[in-house]
């Protein structure tokens, strides 16, 4: 199963985000946009008119916003993968469909308190699932090591499922979860904070035997 290192991008404001970009630079080939409207969550990124470097990355975007479905009828050109919280969406299946659709890849996440046995029925029609591994938000937040469980339980119910984790993940942390079961690795602060991300990407890689 194919392993990757995802950094996650949290931008107020165009040039914040083209500043990133600018980091970034050829690091990565998928990137997560973090989508935050300041109710689901208590803060906000990318709620605005955002404009990317389009056929340079491939691009997800982590919707942690009250009304997944309206950023998608809005904005499903810009990425190739949603990821919506199960949490919010109200109707799942028409979700999945309308994703579908479009000839997107469909994912949900689970926050930390969320058991995984909610998202089991739909397992077979979608194409990962994002384990919280903190309580989203932020940049920096704590790893929570009781979310490990969780990564066991999905990849016993689904072993050829992409498990991506996201929350605290750096070198202390990606081993974990990487035994676990978890195959994607979203880094927010611990990439995009640095001054050089290409050699904390590598650090990454060496962590979990990508090179």
């Amino acid at each position: 199963m194919k392993k990757v290192i995802i950094p996650a991008v949290i931008a107020k404001t165009q040039e914040e985000l083209d500043d990133i970009f600018s980091r970034i630079k050829d690091f990565a080939s998928l990137l997560q946009l973090d989508i935050m409207d300041n109710r689901f969550v208590p803060n906000n990124s990318l709620d605005f008119d955002f404009k990317i470097p389009l056929g340079k990355y491939q691009f997800e975007a982590h919707l942690m916003i009250e009304n997944p479905e309206k950023w998608f009828e809005e904005n499903w050109e810009k990425v190739d993968t949603i990821i919506a919280h199960l949490e919010v969406v109200k109707n799942t299946e028409k979700f999945i469909e309308s994703v579908k659709a479009k000839q997107k890849k469909m994912a949900f996440a689970l926050n930390p308190e969320t058991d995984v046995e909610e998202i089991k029925a739909y397992l077979s029609r979608i194409d990962q699932v994002l384990i919280m591994t903190v309580h989203p938000g932020f940049y920096g937040s704590k790893f929570l090591p009781e979310t490990l469980d969780k990564i066991r339980r999905l990849r016993e119910m689904k072993p050829e499922l992409d498990i991506e984790v996201d929350g605290g993940i750096g070198p202390d942390t990606i081993e974990e979860v990487n035994e676990a079961g978890a195959n994607m690795y979203v880094s927010g602060s611990y990439l995009i904070k640095a001054d050089n991300i290409l050699e904390r990407i590598n650090i990454l890689k060496r962590k979990i035997g990508m090179n």
